[in-house]
């Protein structure tokens, strides 16, 4: 690990403006993902900005009956919290199957959001890795690409997204806040948040230079039923191969969002006009433009499975 410059922040407007005026400078909350990548020398921030301290740690109800989610709640009380165990289930079960106790003590909402991919050509800096170094190449199409992506993906990345969150986020339309070093904030849609790799694996998401996440929205609550089918190579700690986080009305109609598969949570809206159709139906579109390689064509056929089977449970439950 290479050497920083530790800083800690008051407020959310502190640490945006603290980021701007230093060069290298990076966020840091629980830094389960962060520090391992600086051990690594994957990520070689000059200072830490500590954010613990900003006030960001709340769930509070939101004025139109959804609720606002803090950005420095940490995974395992936003899964435990009564509101939304009761009316945003998918969420809960999500984060749940995402990580280990230990570190869903001390991963945030705002971190988990962002962290980086898993792919282990990211993680090995004698494998060429456009989204680790700019030009060099991506040493996973040509690899062992069992785990990646299928959709979404480019000639220059195939790495997936690992959040398990982030896919019930984005099926429950939520909403992210941010504040930048001027003091202005801006609120948009999780689905504007993260980016497709294309030409520049490097940028994966939207945010501007030193603009801090405060806060995570979720709509009114939906109703229906909450699934959140993850399918992995073992039952303990594991990133998904597929993941299916849906919500099904008593009409077959709903919302479907997908892990495991693409850069970011994947979820093609008109797509889920056809779930009373079944899961066949909605594949075709929701995977559509599909480019899988050799090692990983096997997930067209577990997404289909997968789906068919959380639409099964979600008739039993209706």
């Amino acid at each position: 690990m290479r050497p920083f410059t530790y800083l800690r922040a008051q407020s959310p407007a502190e640490a945006a403006t603290l980021a701007a005026q230093v060069s290298g400078a990076r966020f840091i909350a629980g830094g389960s993902n962060l520090l391992d990548l600086m051990k690594l020398e994957i990520e070689t921030p000059a200072y830490l900005i500590d954010v613990n301290d900003v006030g960001l740690d709340r769930i509070e109800a939101a004025q139109d009956g959804g609720v606002r989610i803090g950005a420095l709640v940490r995974n395992t009380d936003l899964a435990a919290h009564p509101r939304i165990r009761k009316d945003y289930a998918l969420l809960a079960r999500a984060l749940l199957a995402g990580a280990s106790g230990q570190l869903r003590n001390v991963a945030t909402t705002a971190g988990n959001l962002l962290q980086r991919t898993r792919c282990p050509y990211f993680y090995d800096p004698n494998q060429a890795c456009n989204k680790r170094q700019p030009g060099s190449g991506c040493a996973a199409i040509a690899g062992f690409s069992r785990q990646l992506g299928l959709i979404g993906v480019s000639d220059a990345c195939i790495a997936t997204h690992p959040s398990d969150m982030a896919v019930a986020m984005r099926a429950l339309d939520a909403q992210v806040e941010t504040i930048k070093p001027d003091g202005s904030t801006r609120t948009f849609p999780l689905s504007e948040l993260h980016r497709l790799p294309g030409n520049s694996p490097n940028i994966e998401n939207s945010l501007a230079p030193n603009e801090l996440i405060t806060a995570v929205t979720l709509p009114r609550p939906l109703g229906g039923t909450h699934i959140y089918q993850k399918v992995r190579d073992r039952s303990s700690y594991a990133f998904a191969l597929v993941s299916v986080a849906a919500i099904v009305q008593k009409d077959g109609r709903g919302c479907i969002a997908l892990g495991g598969i693409a850069p970011k949570p994947w979820r093609v809206e008109r797509a889920e006009t056809e779930m009373p159709n079944g899961a066949k139906a909605v594949v075709g579109q929701l995977l559509d433009g599909a480019t899988p390689t050799h090692d990983n064509a096997f997930k067209l056929l577990l997404v289909e499975r997968t789906l068919a089977a959380v639409l099964a449970q979600a008739r039993e439950q209706a």
